[in-house]
């Protein structure tokens, strides 16, 4: 199923661009796979456990706070909670979880970008020259050592303009192994160099997704993002009663 026009699927609470990122995500983890996600991580950090209750029993869940498959008691706002080690097998030091990506042991990480190119390139610096920039970001940690380290990585922005998603970045502060793109609007995969349209999620629209997006995109046959099911938003709330999922569009 294509749409050029705005789906007549209402916005509800099951279907909001929370819910629908988290899903997404979901569904592109693997079982028995290696995953880590960062700081400033809910989406992910609720994707990963979801996925782990639906699909991928084996997935082995990383977080920033060195926790290894934790199990934690209610889900922090921050990822960076201690409450994010409850019930882990392991515990890592963050330089371990870096020695994982540089040996090719780490299988998917989810990192975020405060600007996406068409090549998947991530800006977390600055916006403008260098040395003169307009904006200076807060920088981007560890993802120039994990983006071409870990296997596959999986970006994801809550926001989606022509400001985040542009055609060429003015700083690069990491590439590498992207896989796909998560967003508000749709998903993108990483294909010949550059990011294609995968699917639009069933509440937004071809139009929009072009209008949207900084750089060219070809949306002729682009089928739907299939809408959550009733086992994902069951599995969902069992996950994250207090719609922890919203935090990050606030």
């Amino acid at each position: 199923m294509t749409q050029e026009s705005r789906s007549t699927v209402p916005a509800s609470d099951t279907l909001t661009p929370a819910t629908m990122m988290v899903v997404a995500m979901a569904r592109l983890l693997r079982d028995g796979e290696r995953v880590f996600h960062g700081v400033a991580s809910p989406l992910p950090m609720i994707a990963i456990l979801l996925a782990q209750r639906l699909h991928a029993p084996n997935l082995v869940y990383i977080n920033i706070t060195g926790g290894v498959n934790p199990q934690p008691e209610s889900l922090p706002e921050s990822t960076v909670d201690p409450r994010l080690l409850h019930g882990s097998h392991v515990i890592l030091r963050l330089a371990d979880i870096f020695d994982m990506s540089a040996r090719g042991d780490l299988d998917t990480a989810f990192l975020g970008g405060v600007q996406i190119d068409i090549r998947g390139h991530i800006n977390m610096s600055v916006i403008g020259p260098y040395e003169r920039p307009k904006v200076r970001l807060p920088g981007g940690a560890g993802s120039a050592a994990i983006l071409p380290t870990a296997k596959r990585t999986l970006l994801w922005r809550t926001k989606h303009d022509q400001r985040t998603f542009v055609e060429k970045l003015s700083f690069v502060t990491a590439s590498g192994n992207v896989d796909r793109v998560i967003t508000p609007l749709c998903v993108f995969a990483a294909r010949e160099g550059r990011l294609q349209l995968e699917s639009i999620h069933p509440y937004s629209s071809a139009a929009e997704v072009r209008q949207q997006t900084g750089f060219a995109v070809e949306t002729a046959g682009v089928p739907l993002t299939p809408a959550p099911t009733e086992q994902e938003l069951t599995a969902l709330n069992v996950v994250d009663p207090e719609h922890v999922r919203l935090v990050e569009f606030k």
